[in-house]
């Protein structure tokens, strides 16, 4: 067999599958489409799948329309650098703070992270946590707590009960509506549907466990709070903060009553580890925003300076 011969069949070795009658040769490579997609598409293929219905699932849906409508629905099969820069920009432009920025990239991030890994994008770009600023933190003090509740409580008794547990245990107001009767155990109550994913045990003051009991008739509810919605409370907690002059500070909200619970803890003297794990926070940095409260850390150091200016002054004796 000469040489072109056999270069013939060495070809006829790698392309088994050419035919001279329909001419078509088959590689034995796929090629995969390239497909685009909108951020709107992406959301409603995934929302269900990584966020749970409830009031952060509603925040979520505006950050991803509010980012759709940025990009005005650009469709795209990678999402580069230059994207992102330039939509936190707009973001930026618009008065948005970098709290507000980093929750909205969050909520981005985690959509393009689950669109990445089943193949619907095929690059990321580089997520950069802008720097916050330590915001001031509102909470309320005794004579607030006290004339706030009372005009809830003339609202509505389950409020009223909601608002005390919300208050001594610390808790997200979801957290505390999910609570089923099997939750609360022996004097202390256990966190299943929680904001990090992690679940906590705390014990209950006595007016905590009192605010559980719950009066019915008829069917027995699901749970302690579950005769509520987050809507509704929220509204009779806006009618009430109105009622007792509070209408006008912006942070006074549900979410008030678990700043007032940490901080209780700090100045109490609990250490910040224990108030960590109290209030269920994935990290220390973000239980040591309450940290400054604990102003009694610092009065011993004041003994010592003191006690160090007062002593006499030692001198040498003559002749030594």
């Amino acid at each position: 067999m000469n040489s072109d011969a056999r270069r013939s069949d060495e070809v006829s070795d790698f392309f088994p599958a050419f035919s001279s009658a329909n001419v078509k040769v088959n590689y034995g490579v796929h090629i995969r489409e390239v497909k685009s997609f909108g951020i709107g598409e992406l959301y409603s293929a995934y929302r269900d799948i990584l966020w749970d219905d409830g009031r952060h699932k509603y925040n979520v849906s505006s950050f991803i329309g509010e980012i759709d409508e940025i990009l005005l629905g650009q469709r795209f099969s990678a999402f580069d650098q230059n994207t992102l820069d330039s939509l936190i920009g707009t973001l930026r432009q618009r008065g948005n703070s970098n709290a507000t920025i980093n929750r909205k990239m969050a909520a981005l991030s985690k959509l393009l992270r689950k669109a990445f890994k089943m193949g619907d994008i095929h690059s990321l770009p580089e997520f950069r946590r802008q720097k916050e600023r330590a915001g001031r933190i509102r909470f309320l003090d005794g004579s607030e707590e006290d004339r706030l509740f009372a005009a809830i409580r003339k609202r509505s008794e389950d409020a009223w009960r909601l608002s005390v547990f919300l208050v001594d245990t610390g808790c997200r107001l979801g957290e505390a509506l999910g609570l089923i009767w099997n939750d609360i155990h022996e004097g202390r109550v256990s966190f299943w549907i929680t904001k990090s994913g992690r679940s906590r045990t705390v014990p209950l003051t006595a007016r905590a466990l009192a605010s559980t009991e719950v009066k019915f008739e008829g069917r027995r509810p699901k749970g302690p709070f579950t005769a509520l919605s987050q809507a509704q409370y929220r509204a009779i907690w806006n009618d009430a903060k109105t009622e007792v002059g509070l209408g006008d500070d912006s942070q006074v909200v549900p979410h008030i009553l678990r700043h007032t619970c940490a901080s209780r803890l700090v100045q109490g003297g609990i250490d910040i580890r224990r108030v960590q794990m109290w209030l269920g926070h994935q990290t220390l940095q973000m239980t040591m925003r309450y940290a400054h409260l604990a102003t009694y850390d610092l009065d011993g150091c004041v003994t010592v300076l003191e006690g160090r200016c007062t002593q006499p002054k030692s001198g040498r004796k003559a002749g030594k």
